[in-house]
């Protein structure tokens, strides 16, 4: 298998275009949110274009590296074709408007006012293709107090209530330790692409999508707002812990694993109590609402925890699951590579890639019965992809030799 070749995946069979095949995507967005947009996209058949600077995307050189090839960069660029164009130069703008002119949609991250000062702004791209959509994805959004602040999805973790209520009782607001604002906010953004490109089927026009980092993160908070602006409450730090379920919690069995067990419904609830040799909890007036339980939920962590640390990993699942009981384990990478659940889904593609080889990583994240997504190729080489797609717009070997000789390419 090439690295342009298909890699094999569930459904792929069926014969049908990809989903988004005939929407291009030009992806000028750097790190994270934008991006992965772009690559969500990718995986079902959009055309994307990752244009990066000529000094190559940051993402290449951002946390791990095998033979000095950036493993995150493999992940985050699939599907895509890597070209390199400096748009701070008036040759790399003038060659992005050409780019503007067949694209569906554009996808960027820079500060308010940037692509403007580039003369590269919606007034002036819609102008060149009125079906345009423009994906303009920040931290703070386009307007307001904050709008120029540099923006990163830990601020967002931050500022949108979810470290305030992350993290032990006793101890500090904490962050995740991986780009949970930034993933988030990737999939609202494919979302509002998606919405944008429908009504554009109605209106024949394209129009501007602007996602604030900061807004995803307040919607998966679910009812805190609304409970804050009618009851004045604010969600407190409890851990592991729910203030609406118990027992809810994570437990050390006696192998020294650790399992994570759900009682969101009642008749789970009962059925944990009558697993552990608890049943005279059930009976408790108290135990019949969640809210309640979690007032008790020390009583009830004492009693499942206890339970658990008499067994092991294997016979705590086990066990659960012929109750029909919640319960699953903690998993690291390796357990996820191995489980032959996610192997059923095939969660963890293999796909060829000419610099590193044979590459595992996360599939596409959803199953279309008849136009699946798949992962085609990894990240690519820097560049690697000039000579076709500027190619096309005219730009000749003489040209691009002489675009790169000026650092343009």
């Amino acid at each position: 298998m090439t690295d342009t070749e298909p890699a094999t995946t569930a459904g792929a069979a069926s014969g049908a275009a990809p989903a988004l095949a005939g929407v291009k995507v030009l992806d000028i967005a750097t790190l994270f949110a934008g991006p992965l947009a772009a690559t969500l996209l990718g995986d079902y058949g959009a055309d994307v274009v990752k244009i990066e600077h000529p000094k190559g995307d940051p993402v290449r050189s951002h946390g791990a590296s095998k033979d000095g090839v950036g493993l995150w960069w493999k992940m985050l660029a699939r599907n895509k074709k890597a070209i390199t164009l400096y748009l701070g130069s008036p040759e790399g703008q003038e060659t992005f408007r050409r780019m503007v002119a067949d694209a569906d949609v554009v996808i960027e991250n820079f500060r308010p006012g940037t692509l403007e000062r580039w003369g590269l702004g919606y007034d002036v791209l819609s102008e060149i293709n009125p079906r345009l959509v423009l994906a303009r994805v920040t931290g703070f959004g386009q307007f307001g107090p904050y709008a120029k602040r540099p923006g990163f999805g830990t601020l967002a973790e931050a500022m949108s209530g979810f470290a305030a209520i992350t993290g032990q009782p006793d101890g500090p607001p904490t962050l995740p330790p991986f780009g949970l604002a930034d993933g988030v906010s990737a999939l609202t953004a494919a979302f509002g692409i998606m919405t944008a490109l429908h009504a554009r089927e109605r209106t024949g026009r394209g129009q501007v999508l602007d996602l604030a980092i900061i807004e995803p993160m307040v919607t998966l908070l679910g009812p805190q707002a609304i409970t804050y602006d009618q009851l004045g409450e604010l969600q407190p730090r409890t851990g592991n812990r729910s203030a609406n379920n118990a027992p809810r919690n994570t437990y050390r069995t006696k192998d020294g694993s650790w399992v994570a067990v759900s009682t969101s419904a009642q008749s789970v609830a009962e059925r944990v109590m009558r697993l552990v040799g608890r049943p005279e909890f059930v009976d408790e007036p108290w135990f019949a609402s969640g809210a309640e339980r979690a007032e008790h939920a020390e009583e009830l962590d004492e009693a499942v925890g206890s339970w658990i640390a008499r067994h092991t990993r294997s016979e705590v699942t086990d066990a659960f699951e012929e109750a029909q009981a919640a319960v699953a384990p903690i998993y690291d990478m390796s357990d996820i590579f191995t489980d032959p659940q996610y192997q059923a889904l095939e969660t963890i593609t293999t796909v060829d890639d000419e610099e590193l080889g044979q590459l595992r990583f996360q599939n596409v994240p959803f199953r279309l019965s008849e136009t699946p997504g798949e992962v085609r190729w990894p990240g690519p080489r820097k560049g690697r992809d000039n000579a076709e797609v500027l190619g096309a717009y005219g730009i000749g070997a003489a040209e691009l030799a002489d675009l790169a000789e000026r650092g343009v390419v």
